[in-house]
């Protein structure tokens, strides 16, 4: 995002909008008649110093530009990174992924030791490389596709979880269908082949086993959660043999602090990994960008104007006018200053408006077989226009606090 933004604020200073601060600082004073007179002297005197005020000016200008068309680009990524986002469990739920048998084991002693008396859900998933699969009797085709394939393998507390009631009946006999969907499901079908018989040969499913199990259906205690609850009895029948998958904290039993979390993680190493489930979180990262480059905006509009000397012709009206008092020569640098600054930061704004608009569109582009509808953004004009017109009058305070510049003598 940084290289397209840069290269696209590279391209305009070159094709045009770096020549055109020149010409702009040359076309204020003559269109500055009906302004009041310290912005008239301010125009005047930028314009009559344009080989110093100018590039520093531009780089106003193009800073605010990579500023605008950042803060673009990454508010439309947020957003869809905001509608693509599936989440790992309920809200306020820590999960622990293990990789290996002993890592299983050594995990489950963590966690009992960090946190003590707190039950633990468990899933499996089976050793074997076999074919497995599950299949939902007794419903309509418009109520399955509402009903996730997915399914999960696991024990009581694993259920209860994912129902947040622990008065879900259980049988290790059973499945389970936790759905939202409206669905009277009373059988599992579970399709498989022999443990390590690898997979079904191509053209067909002839070489699968299968097994029906009654079941039940059940509503989850998050509506985004739609599994198939298989006991790990069921499984076993089969011939698989179960290795842990996950550990789950029920936040309804328990809710993990970030504290918490962190002893878990320095206590696990690299065994296992650690997931608590706090929704969406957008990052942050960015803003750190965006801010340097308005430091630079400001610091490139106060080397164009507050440290410059003040022309003969500027500091003879100002005498005349208002007798070349500090408080009349602080106005005057404050209005020199706030006006140039305007005109690095609405033409930068302009730009990277343009610049953040092209880039949202390749930015949010989906990279999978199949295409994400991209979720709708509201561009933050609200906050371009407020860096176009907040800059300008800091910088304009600033600039007014500065000690009084000493006369140029010759303009």
């Amino acid at each position: 995002m940084t290289f397209w933004a840069a290269m696209f604020s590279g391209a305009l200073f070159l094709l045009g909008l770096g020549p055109f601060v020149p010409w702009l600082l040359g076309f204020l004073p003559r269109h500055a008649a009906r302004l009041p007179l310290p912005f008239r002297l301010a125009s005047r005197d930028l314009a009559d110093d344009r080989s110093r005020t100018a590039p520093a000016i531009a780089l106003t200008m193009i800073a605010t530009a990579l500023a605008v068309t950042i803060t673009i680009t990454e508010v439309a990524e947020t957003a869809q990174q905001r509608a693509q986002y599936h989440p790992q469990g309920r809200p306020g739920a820590l999960i622990v992924e293990v990789f290996t048998d002993d890592g299983a084991a050594a995990a489950r002693t963590a966690v009992r030791h960090e946190l003590p008396g707190v039950p633990i859900a468990q899933s499996y998933r089976p050793r074997e490389h076999g074919h497995f699969s599950l299949g939902i009797g007794n419903v309509g085709p418009s109520e399955t596709e509402s009903v996730d394939p997915s399914y999960l393998i696991g024990d009581r507390a694993l259920l209860h979880y994912l129902t947040a009631d622990a008065s879900t009946p259980y049988d290790e006999n059973t499945a389970v269908v936790v759905t939202t969907a409206d669905a009277e499901v009373d059988r599992v079908r579970i399709h498989y082949d022999a443990p390590g018989g690898g997979l079904p040969p191509a053209g067909g499913d002839t070489a699968l086993s299968g097994k029906t199990v009654p079941a039940i259906t059940v509503r989850p205690g998050d509506p985004r959660v739609n599994k198939i609850f298989v006991p790990a009895k069921v499984v076993r029948d089969l011939g698989f043999q179960l290795a842990p998958e996950k550990m789950i904290i029920d936040p309804s039993v328990h809710r993990v602090s970030a504290a918490e979390q962190e002893r878990l993680d320095r206590r696990l190493g690299d065994s296992a990994t650690t997931y608590v489930e706090r929704g969406f979180q957008p990052s942050d990262r960015w803003l750190g960008l965006v801010g340097t480059l308005i430091a630079f905006a400001s610091c490139g509009a106060l080397a164009a104007t507050a440290p410059a000397a003040v022309g003969a012709r500027s500091r003879r009206v100002l005498r005349r006018v208002g007798g070349g008092s500090t408080a009349t020569m602080r106005l005057f640098a404050a209005c020199r200053t706030g006006l140039g600054t305007a005109c690095g930061t609405v033409t930068g704004a302009v730009a990277g408006s343009v610049a953040g608009r092209m880039l949202a569109w390749p930015m949010t582009a989906s990279a999978d077989w199949e295409p994400i509808e991209r979720a709708p953004f509201d561009t933050p004009w609200w906050t371009i226009i407020a860096l176009s017109a907040g800059l300008p009058v800091l910088t304009a305070a600033i600039a007014a606090l500065l000690p009084p510049a000493a006369p140029r003598e010759h303009a």
